[in-house]
């Protein structure tokens, strides 16, 4: 008989078959918020069967497959013939298929669509992030394309649809479609404007053909491209097909995948067109930049939304390893320090999904004010809540100890994922300069911006002290470009406070304003205060599972 050295115990079971929506107060307040009354029930009801296909033992699993078998890149057939098509892992399309059949992928033709796609985006993003990217792309594309209403007719109602068909072919002959883009090139990056694709007209109207190479195109595999290109009339955005109308492939040449940190089961490549490369015109020629920027705006809101999904699975995994593991005689959750820490990360978690659900309800509010907030509000939060991921998500991997380093874990792939959203649509000093821009240049969007914070006023000192510091960066325009990155860090965590103060347990905003706005806290996680009570702010967020 074999002997036995010990029996695994002090281990916590799985985390699976739980709804990851209704374990998430912050989102199921959120909804009840900003639902409108007659909806509430329906979109409960969606986004509980979303939560627990996202909780199940099979999503878990299908994202671990998509990851560990990631895309292959297959330029030509066996015969030699040209085919540039990407194969994914089964497990992929099982994903991507869930989230389109889910309606992630429009935010455009329901009511109150915004709020239900980014807590629907939260929720199922939570089983596997990679393939948000097709999800986001396809969603963005719709008011860029509205700039071309014969094409948005065409295109809108694919984009929009819940049908999921992978296959390549013409768009005539399916009933969905996805949108991937390909704007930066090697020699401009985030400087668009620098981009030297050469776009030349055809004889038909709005036809054209392209010549160029993008270093970075995102979803390759998708039905149709946004690309930025140069025509006689300057810097124009394009609709570039994968399959002409006559069947054939458009001439889409897919060099090479690349080798990323993480994202590793979505497909990013470098294309080249090689002015055989047949095109659309969206907008007027010289409008490019103007004509995608409500896609990056829509894309943006995405990157808040993706940072606020990971940091809340970290936050739900440390939590749930800790309220099962005893150590030095008792569980970790009830540890003073490891209390300590938990909170802080339930903190941050609950402000970014607080903020990312306030900027969906301000596009489906639609109003002139709401356009105004948005246009400080996105950048400003798309800087600081993906800034903050990669810390949390790190020291959240910490509290499982050696157990969080292991791939079984999943938290090395959250680690892997969390910095990508602050590189995607524009890194950090990029943000930082388009709220400058837009304080400069949008007064209105300032005046929205401080009414919004402005409503939570006198309810918390700190809070009001922090506004009021706020405004004395902006009064003082010496040197501001250099001080960028601190004005909107302010402008952000004032923003959080304010939503906290007035939509959060007293407990949570209690603790916010005391270590985000009042100083009260060390640099690093789990410094907060003692006093505070941070028993409730972790329980808020503890997970409960059929486990």
């Amino acid at each position: 008989m074999a002997a036995t050295t010990h029996s695994v115990t002090n281990q916590p079971p799985p985390l699976v078959g739980y709804d990851v929506f209704a374990n998430d107060p912050a989102l199921t307040e959120g909804i009840t918020r900003y639902i409108a009354a007659e909806r509430l029930g329906e979109v409960r009801e969606e986004l509980g069967a979303l939560g627990k296909a996202a909780g199940s033992a099979h999503a878990q699993q299908w994202g671990e497959q998509a990851n560990a078998h990631p895309p292959v890149l297959h330029t030509h057939d066996r015969y030699g013939h040209r085919i540039d098509e990407v194969e994914f892992h089964p497990a992929w399309h099982r994903l991507l298929g869930h989230a389109v059949t889910s309606g992630l992928n429009d935010a455009w033709s329901r009511p109150d669509g915004h709020v239900r796609r980014t807590a629907g985006f939260i929720v199922w993003t939570q089983a596997e992030a990679g393939h948000g990217c097709p999800l986001s792309m396809t969603h963005a594309a719709v008011p860029a394309l509205r700039a071309e209403p014969a094409l948005a007719a065409e295109w809108e109602p694919l984009l929009t649809s819940q049908v999921y068909e992978r296959e390549l072919r013409p768009v005539a002959e399916k009933g969905g479609a996805l949108a991937g883009m390909a704007m930066t090139e090697k020699q401009g990056g985030s400087d668009v404007r620098a981009n030297t694709t050469r776009a030349e007209p055809l004889a038909a109207p709005g036809e054209y053909v392209l010549t160029g190479h993008k270093w970075f195109c995102s979803a390759p595999m998708s039905d149709a491209f946004l690309v930025l290109a140069q025509a006689p009339g300057g810097l124009t955005c394009f609709l570039l097909p994968r399959v002409l109308p006559d069947g054939s492939r458009n001439s889409f040449r897919i060099q090479r995948l690349k080798d990323k940190l993480g994202n590793r089961s979505n497909a990013s490549a470098e294309v080249e067109f090689d002015g055989r490369t047949w095109a659309r015109r969206v907008g007027e020629e010289g409008r490019g930049v103007a004509t995608i920027i409500e896609m990056v705006a829509a894309t943006r809101l995405d990157c808040v939304s993706a940072s606020a999904a990971v940091m809340r699975q970290a936050v739900t995994q440390a939590i749930h390893h800790s309220a099962h593991r005893e150590a030095f005689g008792g569980r970790l959750t009830d540890k003073p320090l490891m209390r300590n820490v938990l909170a802080d990360l339930a903190l941050e978690s609950e402000a970014a999904t607080t903020l990312a659900l306030r900027l969906a309800a301000a596009y489906d509010g639609g109003t002139e004010q709401d356009r105004h907030f948005l246009r400080l509000a996105i950048p400003a939060a798309k800087y600081w809540v993906t800034k903050r991921c990669t810390p949390m998500v790190a020291e959240a991997l910490e509290c499982l100890g050696g157990n969080g380093y292991v791939e079984e874990s999943g938290m090395p792939r959250l680690l892997r994922e969390a910095p990508l959203n602050s590189i995607w649509e524009g890194a950090g000093n990029v943000q930082a300069l388009d709220v400058l821009r837009a304080l400069r240049r949008e007064p209105e969007a300032l005046n929205a911006f401080l009414t919004e914070i402005g409503a939570a006023r006198g309810a918390d000192h700190r809070l009001d002290r922090a506004i009021k510091g706020m405004l004395t960066e902006l009064a003082d325009l010496e040197g501001i470009e250099a001080r960028a990155r601190r004005l909107v860090e302010r402008m952000a965590l004032v923003l959080q406070g304010s939503l906290l103060v007035r939509h959060a347990p007293s407990e949570v905003a209690d603790a916010f304003c005391t270590s985000r706005l009042g100083g009260d806290a060390g640099a690093a996680f789990g410094t907060l205060p003692h006093t505070l009570d941070l028993a409730a702010v972790v329980e808020r967020a503890r997970p409960v599972a059929d486990c």
